[in-house]
């Protein structure tokens, strides 16, 4: 089974077929792919930590023969209870491609623990990954495709948190605001909660176009913004001067991390835009780009093709885990993440 309308996969969601063992999440906003999981496995155990349970496993415990897998599809519960298998799968290696395809048909046809279930997080996997296509085709499967959130389902987003928080915008300022979002559902997510902040939980505020530039123009990290833009225009000398002064400013490395991330949030909705018909400037405006950075950002969207933002994705969320690990080095990492880009830009000519 496929599923890929947001209706259609928030039903699913809420309430599983209980027919169905394995269910495949895949996407390139893995933020969005991790948020969907969450939610289906909260469906099986409302304790995600239960050791009793739960297993999860990465690429690395798999190691390419699917030992671990099978043994923890055919485990039975010692306490009672359904047993949930998370599997968070890279993608990159077809060999383990075809051992998760292979142990998911047997798990949906019932050859392990069927009372077990099987869920597996994924990037975005291409119609020839036989994951995919095991997912999709077996009767007691689905596969899930995440794609990127319309500006009808992002505004709704919006309007649901900020409802939760007792606080909303007004038409003007939700229009402006959604233009201006990352279309990422992690930096959604944590932007929608600084706004809420802003704002006043629980006050019953409604906040209008021009309150909102002013929340908006509050950018405690703007030499973190501007080292991100420099580095996406292939200037690595000001990417770093600006890092080291957002870091003597007080910036996190995390912080300059995410803020790359919404660089090329932005870069990647002007690409997608003009690839559906927008105009340059238009893109631009629909991207959240501030009219003072309106060219530089055409400049680098000329330059940073959607294929190679993914590369530079898959970079941002290794430096993303490495600067939150403990005792990890995560201002030179975060230092080395955007010299890396900047390479990368003067290798395509900017």
């Amino acid at each position: 089974m496929i599923l890929s309308k947001r209706p259609e996969i928030d039903r699913f969601l809420a309430r599983p077929d209980p027919a169905i063992r394995a269910a495949v999440i895949h996407g390139k906003d893995r933020s969005g792919v991790a948020e969907r999981a969450l939610i289906l496995c909260k469906t099986v155990t409302p304790d995600l930590n239960d050791p009793f349970n739960v297993s999860v496993l990465g690429d690395a415990d798999i190691d390419g023969d699917g030992v671990a897998l099978e043994e923890a599809l055919t485990a039975l519960s010692m306490i009672g209870g359904r047993r949930l298998v998370r599997v968070r799968f890279g993608g990159d290696k077809p060999s383990l491609d075809k051992v998760l395809a292979a142990a998911l048909k047997t798990h949906a046809d019932g050859g392990y623990n069927p009372d077990a279930m099987l869920v597996i997080e994924a990037g975005a996997l291409g119609r020839d990954s036989a994951l995919r296509k095991a997912a999709e085709a077996g009767k007691g499967s689905v596969g899930i495709v995440c794609y990127e959130d319309e500006a009808g389902d992002v505004a709704r987003m919006v309007r649901e948190a900020l409802a939760a928080d007792k606080v909303s915008l007004t038409s003007d300022a939700l229009e402006r605001f959604v233009g201006r979002l990352p279309r990422e559902r992690g930096l959604m997510r944590q932007e929608i909660e600084r706004l809420a902040l802003y704002i006043g939980p629980g006050s019953g505020r409604t906040l209008d176009a021009e309150g909102l530039e002013a929340a908006l123009g509050v950018e405690p990290d703007a030499s973190l913004q501007d080292a991100a833009l420099q580095a996406f225009g292939g200037r690595p000398g000001p990417a770093q001067s600006g890092l080291r002064r957002a870091f003597a400013e007080g910036e996190s490395a995390v912080m300059a991390v995410r803020q790359a991330s919404i660089q090329l949030g932005k870069l990647r909705r002007i690409n997608i835009l003009q690839d559906a018909g927008a105009g340059a400037k238009e893109a631009a405006k629909a991207a959240g780009v501030f009219w003072k950075q309106e060219a530089e950002m055409l400049r680098q969207a000329r330059g940073w093709r959607l294929e190679l933002l993914d590369e530079v994705q898959d970079a941002i969320n290794t430096a993303d885990t490495a600067t939150k690990t403990t005792g990890a080095p995560d201002q030179l990492i975060a230092e080395r993440l955007l010299l890396e880009i900047a390479a990368r830009a003067r290798r395509i000519g900017l």
